[in-house]
C-alpha cells in the first residue's frame, strides 16, 4: 500500500484563469500548504477532451445536474428545469465552449490528503457561495444565476478532483505516465520525516 503522502490530485486553470493572469497566484495557493508539484502543461483542449474529462465519472451528468437544481431552490430561485440529466446536458455544452476556447494549465499535485486539500483550498463550484480565503471566493464574483442569465458556464478559474478514484481517471486522461515526475523536495523532510532527525548537523 502507498504511503499517504504519495496521494495525487488533478488541477485545470481555466481559461479565465489564464486570461485573469492568475496562474502563479493559483499555483501558490497549493504549493505553500506543502503539496508537491509533479506534472504541468499548458493545453488548448478540444471540446471532445472536455466532454470525456468531465464525464470521467459516469454518475457526473446527474450528480451536476441535481447540485445546480438544489443551489437554485436554496437561493428561493425557479431552476430552468428540475430534471438532472437535462440540466446537466446544458451544463456540458456550456463547459465544452467555455473550457475550449483558449489554454488551460493542467497540474497534478501530490501529497497527504491531496484531493481534499486541494478541493478546500479551492471552494465550491459556485464562486458566490464559496468563502472567503478559497481561491474562488477571493478572486470570483460569478454565480449561477448569473452565467444562466447569461447563457454561458460559471467562471471559477480552477477545476479540482474530488475523489481519488476521479483524480487517478482525470490524470490518466490528461498525462502520459513518463509525463509525471518523481522526485524529492527537501520540505518533504519536514512535513514527513518522522522524528526529525535530519535537521541539526
Amino acid at each position: 500500500m502507498n504511503h499517504p503522502k504519495q496521494e495525487k490530485t488533478f488541477v485545470i486553470i481555466k481559461p479565465d484563469g489564464v486570461q485573469r493572469s492568475l496562474i502563479g497566484e493559483l499555483i501558490k495557493r497549493y504549493e505553500r500548504i506543502g503539496l508537491k508539484l509533479v506534472g504541468l502543461k499548458m493545453v488548448i483542449p478540444t471540446e471532445e477532451m472536455i466532454e470525456k474529462h468531465y464525464t470521467v465519472d459516469p454518475e457526473w451528468k446527474r450528480k451536476a445536474g441535481e447540485k445546480t437544481i438544489k443551489s437554485y431552490h436554496e437561493k428561493g430561485l425557479t431552476p430552468p428545469t428540475e430534471d438532472p440529466l437535462e440540466a446537466s446536458q446544458k451544463i456540458l455544452g456550456r463547459l465544452k465552449e467555455y473550457m475550449s476556447s483558449g489554454p488551460v494549465v493542467a497540474l497534478v499535485w501530490q501529497g497527504a490528503h491531496a484531493v481534499a486539500i486541494v478541493r478546500k483550498i479551492t471552494g465550491g463550484t459556485e464562486p458566490l457561495s464559496s468563502d472567503i480565503g478559497t481561491i474562488r471566493g477571493d478572486f470570483v464574483l460569478d454565480s449561477y444565476e448569473l452565467s444562466d442569465t447569461d447563457g454561458r458556464s460559471v467562471r471559477n478559474l480552477v477545476h479540482a478532483s474530488g475523489t481519488v478514484d476521479e483524480a487517478e481517471k482525470e490524470i490518466a486522461l490528461w498525462f502520459r505516465p513518463e509525463e509525471i515526475l518523481s522526485y524529492r523536495l527537501v520540505q518533504d523532510e519536514i512535513l514527513y520525516d518522522v522524528n526529525l532527525d535530519g535537521i541539526l548537523e
